[in-house]
C-alpha cells in the first residue's frame, strides 16, 4: 500500500471493482480500491446475478446493454471464469394494460437500438420456458441477451482485469475517517494514512457511513430481498437447454435456472427496511432469517406460475440486503459542494448496471463528462430535502414495493409527499388543484371539481377534457399559472458579465432585456436551455428547470471565476405568470406603479403589483402575449390575490402545467429532459440559432466542428400524428416505411388545434416539411407527417402583440 494514489475507491463490490477497472482501462493506473473485508463481502456475494438489457429508462437500458457486452471482455482479460449463462429472457404480462405497456416498451427498445427482442404469444413463451404455466397471461417479450452470471467470479474478474492494467486492490483495511484537503482527500485507514486527489464512495451497504465521513447525507437505505433456490426439478433433467430468465410482472417474481433447480426471487409488496443508518462494520457474509410469512402472497403466485415447485423442496433461502435510492436508480457522479468526492452508490442492480456505472464515472472523472446522458442516475438529481430519514424510508419502500407494479405516465405516487408547499398551496388546493411534483415542490397540474379522480392510463385519461378547457381559456382570454417551479439564479460581481458571456453560447441581453441562452459542455452537447435576464443594475438572472437546481449549481461552481457570485434564489423567490390575449389588460389593472404597455416583448423591469414589488419579464412559454411576475416567496399570496381581483372582469382562469405542456407543443417549444438533454447538440435541437459564433464560449470548438462538418446526425421536427385515443409521449420509434429514422422526444394533444402532436429527432433526409412517416403510439403504428414548426401562430404575432 502506498501513501498516495490519484484515486481511491472505497468498496470491494461489483460497482467499486468496475470503477477501478474503467479508470485503469482509460489510462489512470495510479488507482486503488480499499475493501474493509474481502471482495464481494456485502451485497455482491448473495446477489441473484441476473442480467438483462431492458429498462424503462432508455439511457440506463443503453448502459445495461454496455455492461452485458463487457462481461465476456473482462472474463477474457482477467482469465477469471464469470459463469456466464446467456439463456435469453421472458417478461410476461397478465393484464390488458400491462400487455399494452409491454408492446409499447418493445417499440421503445427499438428506438434506442436494442434489436434483439421480440413480442411472443403465451404459447411461444411456454415453449421457451416449459416449466411455466401460461394461465392468466396475455403475452410476453423475449430478449436474446438475458441470463445470469456467477457474482463472486464477476467481481474478481473486474478486479483482476484492473490489476493487470496497473491498479491496486487492498483488502482487510477499513477506512476509519475522511478529511478534505487542499489537494483532495486524506483517508485514515486501519493500515495507515493515504492521500489522494479523488475519492469514490462505492461502499454499498456502508455508503451512508462513508458519506457521513465527508459530511454528506446520501439518500440511500438498505432493504431486505428474498429469493429461494429449489431442489432439483425432474422436468429440468429431461430437457437439453436451460430455461430462460423469466419475469412474471403480475406475480412479483423472477426466475432463472440454478443447476437442475431454479432460483425464484420476489419483490414483495410488504417491504422491509434494514439498518437504515448503514450495515454494521463487521457484517459481510451473513444473511437475515428468511420470513416466508411476509412474502406468502407472492410465494403462492410464484408456485402457481411454476407448478413444478410444488413437487420439490427448497434447498436454500436467501434474505439479504441491497441498497436503494428513492427512485431505485443509482446515485452516481460528483457530489455537489464536495470537490473530488464521487458517488457510486445505490446500484441495486449492480451486476446489470455496474459496468455502465463504472464506465460513466471514470469518463466523468477523467474527461469532465460521461459519454452517455446519465442524469437519471446523477447524484445531483436530489437536493438537501432528500436527506430526511422519513422521506428516504417512504420513497425507497415505495420503489421496492412497486418494483413490478405498473406505473402509468399520468400517475402521481404518494411517498414523501407533500413536501414543499409554497404560500398559495392551500388556496390552490381549495380551488381544486391536482398536484404533481417537481424536485421537492408541489406543482399544480390542472384544476378539477371536488371529488374528481384521474384514472391512471397509457392513453388519454378522464382529465383530457379538463386540460383542454384550460388550454382554450388561455388562448382565448387569459390564464394565471403558479411558476414557483422555475429555477432562478442571481449572478453578480465585477466579472459577472464576462463569466456569463463565456458560459452561455448566445449573446447576452442588453440592460432591461431577456434572451434565450443555450449552455454547452466542452463536448458541444447541451447543458441547459436557459433564459437570461439583465436587470440593468449589475444583477443578472438565469432561469430554467426547477428540478435541475443542484445540477446546474454544480456546473456553475465547477466553472466559477473570481469576481463572480452565483446565488440560488429557489428558496427566496416565487412567481406567477399571465398568458393570453387579455393578459396585458389584467396586468394594467393590477399595477400600482409601472407601465404594462411600455414593456416590450423579451423586455424585463421592476413593477409594483398591488403591494408587491415584482421582477417582470415580457415572455410566455404558452406562446401567447404574456408576463412572468417574480416576487419574494412571502409575497406570493398577496400577488395572486391582486391578480385574481384584477382578472375577475376579464374571465381569467387558473391553469396548470399539463395545459402548459400542450400549449408549448403547439408552438414547437422544446423542454429539458425531452427535446433538450445533455445527450443532444444544439445543431440537433435547433438551439444553434441562438448561438453567437463570433465570440468564445464553453463548447464552441465542438459545436463549430458539428456546424462545419457533416452537420447533426438528427434534426428536431414537429409531427402531426394520426392518433386515435392515445398520444405519443417519448422514445417511440419513427419510421419511413420499414426504415427506422428517429424517435419521439415528447408528444401530446394540441387541444386548441385539435391535433395529436409530437416532436421527434429524425434523420436529416426525413426532416423536410411534408415527409410521410409513421410512429408507434402505445405499441400501435400510426401515420404521421412532418409539419412546419409552430403550427399555432407560426409568425409569433400573439407573443409580440
Amino acid at each position: 500500500m502506498k501513501s498516495h494514489y490519484r484515486v481511491v475507491v472505497i468498496g470491494g463490490g461489483v460497482v467499486g471493482a468496475s470503477v477501478l477497472y474503467h479508470l485503469a482501462k482509460f489510462g489512470w493506473t495510479d488507482v486503488a480500491l480499499i475493501e474493509r473485508s474481502v471482495l464481494t463481502a456485502g451485497s455482491s456475494w448473495h446477489a441473484a446475478g441476473g442480467i438483462h438489457a431492458l429498462n424503462a429508462d432508455p439511457n440506463i437500458a443503453a448502459l445495461q446493454a454496455y455492461t452485458i457486452d463487457l462481461l465476456s471482455e473482462i472474463e477474457k482479460e482477467s482469465g477469471q471464469n464469470i459463469g456466464l449463462h446467456m439463456t435469453g429472457g421472458l417478461t410476461m404480462a397478465g393484464t390488458p394494460d400491462r400487455w399494452e405497456w409491454l408492446q409499447s416498451a418493445y417499440r421503445t427498445f427499438q428506438s434506442i437500438g436494442i434489436e434483439d427482442c421480440r413480442l411472443v404469444t403465451v404459447e411461444e413463451a411456454c415453449a421457451l420456458n416449459p416449466i411455466m404455466s401460461g394461465e392468466g397471461l396475455l403475452g410476453g417479450m423475449w430478449a436474446d441477451r438475458e441470463g445470469y452470471i456467477d457474482t463472486t467470479g464477476t467481481v474478481h474478474a473486474y478486479a483482476g482485469a484492473a490489476k493487470k492494467r496497473g491498479a491496486t486492490v487492498i483488502e482487510h483495511n477499513r477506512v476509519l475517517e475522511l478529511h478534505q484537503t487542499l489537494e483532495g482527500w486524506e483517508l485514515i485507514t486501519e493500515k495507515g494514512t493515504i492521500s489522494c486527489e479523488h475519492v469514490v464512495n462505492a461502499a454499498g451497504l456502508w455508503a451512508k457511513q462513508v458519506g457521513r465521513m465527508a459530511g454528506i447525507e446520501l439518500p440511500v437505505s438498505p432493504l431486505n430481498h428474498h429469493y429461494l433456490v429449489s431442489d432439483s426439478i425432474p422436468k429440468l433433467e429431461e430437457i437439453d437447454f436451460e430455461v430462460p430468465m423469466t419475469v412474471d410482472l403480475e406475480g412479483f417474481t423472477y426466475l432463472r435456472q440454478d443447476q437442475k433447480g431454479v432460483l425464484l426471487g420476489i419483490y414483495e409488496v410488504d417491504h422491509q427496511h434494514w439498518m437504515m443508518d448503514g450495515a454494521p462494520w463487521e457484517y459481510g457474509f451473513e444473511l437475515q432469517q428468511e420470513d416466508p410469512d411476509r412474502i406468502e402472497k407472492e410465494l403462492i403466485m410464484g408456485f402457481e406460475r411454476y407448478p413444478v415447485l410444488q413437487e420439490v423442496g427448497v434447498k436454500t433461502w436467501v434474505n439479504g440486503a441491497f441498497t436503494f435510492s428513492p427512485d431505485g436508480n443509482p446515485l452516481v457522479g460528483p457530489v455537489p459542494g464536495k470537490r473530488n468526492y464521487w458517488s457510486a452508490c445505490a446500484v441495486m442492480a449492480g451486476f446489470l448496471q455496474g459496468g455502465g456505472v463504472g464506465k460513466s464515472l471514470a469518463e466523468w472523472m477523467i474527461h469532465g463528462e460521461p459519454e452517455a446522458d446519465v442524469y437519471g442516475m446523477d447524484v445531483a438529481r436530489y437536493g438537501i430535502w432528500a436527506e430526511n430519514k422519513q422521506y428516504i424510508k417512504e420513497t425507497t419502500g415505495q420503489f421496492y414495493s412497486r418494483r413490478f407494479v405498473m406505473t402509468y405516465p399520468n400517475e402521481q405516487l404518494p411517498a414523501g409527499r407533500p413536501l414543499r408547499m409554497n404560500g398559495i398551496y392551500s388556496d390552490l388546493d381549495a380551488r381544486g388543484a391536482v398536484w404533481g411534483q417537481s424536485w421537492d415542490l408541489e406543482v399544480p397540474l390542472y384544476f378539477a371539481e371536488p371529488g374528481f379522480r384521474e384514472t391512471p392510463s397509457l392513453k388519454r385519461s378522464n382529465a383530457h377534457d379538463i386540460v383542454g378547457a384550460e388550454c382554450r381559456a388561455v388562448r382565448e382570454g387569459v390564464g394565471l399559472l403558479d411558476i414557483t417551479a422555475f429555477s432562478r439564479f442571481e449572478v453578480t460581481g465585477e466579472n459577472a458579465e464576462t463569466w456569463l458571456d463565456m458560459l452561455m453560447a448566445s449573446k447576452l441581453p442588453a440592460p432591461g432585456r431577456v434572451k434565450l441562452a443555450p449552455m454547452l459542455g466542452e463536448d458541444g452537447r447541451m447543458k441547459g436551455d436557459l433564459t437570461i435576464f439583465n436587470w440593468g443594475d449589475g444583477r443578472w438572472w438565469i432561469t430554467g428547470s426547477y428540478y435541475l437546481r443542484a445540477w446546474h449549481m454544480r456546473w456553475f461552481n465547477d466553472h466559477m471565476a473570481d469576481g463572480v457570485t452565483v446565488r440560488d434564489l429557489g428558496e427566496e423567490m416565487a412567481g406567477m405568470s399571465l398568458s393570453g390575449p387579455k393578459s396585458r389588460e389584467v396586468l394594467r389593472a393590477a399595477l400600482t406603479d409601472g407601465d404594462a404597455d411600455a414593456l416590450k416583448f423579451m423586455g424585463c423591469t421592476q413593477m409594483d403589483v398591488g403591494l408587491v414589488r415584482c421582477h417582470v419579464g415580457r415572455l410566455s412559454v404558452a406562446g401567447e402575449l404574456g408576463f412572468e411576475l417574480h416576487c419574494r416567496t412571502g409575497d406570493l399570496k398577496a400577488l395572486r390575490d391582486t391578480l385574481l381581483k384584477a382578472g375577475a372582469d376579464h374571465g381569467m382562469i387558473e391553469y396548470g402545467f399539463n395545459a402548459l405542456l400542450s400549449l408549448r407543443l403547439e408552438k414547437s417549444f422544446g423542454i429539458w429532459s425531452a427535446e433538450f438533454t445533455q445527450g443532444y447538440t444544439p445543431g440537433m435541437t435547433g438551439m444553434d440559432r441562438w448561438i453567437d459564433w463570433d465570440k468564445q464560449f464553453v463548447g464552441k470548438v465542438a459545436a463549430q466542428k458539428e456546424r462545419d462538418g457533416n452537420g447533426p446526425a438528427k434534426r428536431l421536427v414537429t409531427l402531426e400524428v394520426d392518433a386515435a385515443d392515445a398520444d405519443a409521449s417519448g422514445f417511440e420509434p419513427v419510421w419511413q416505411g420499414a426504415r427506422k429514422v428517429g424517435f419521439v422526444t415528447s408528444g401530446g394533444y394540441g387541444h386548441t388545434l385539435g391535433k395529436s402532436l409530437a416532436m421527434a429527432l429524425v434523420d436529416p433526409d426525413c426532416a423536410e416539411e411534408g415527409a410521410e412517416l409513421a410512429v408507434h403510439v402505445v405499441g400501435v403504428e400510426r401515420a404521421a407527417k412532418v409539419i412546419a414548426p409552430s403550427p399555432y401562430d407560426p409568425e409569433g404575432k400573439a407573443m409580440r402583440g
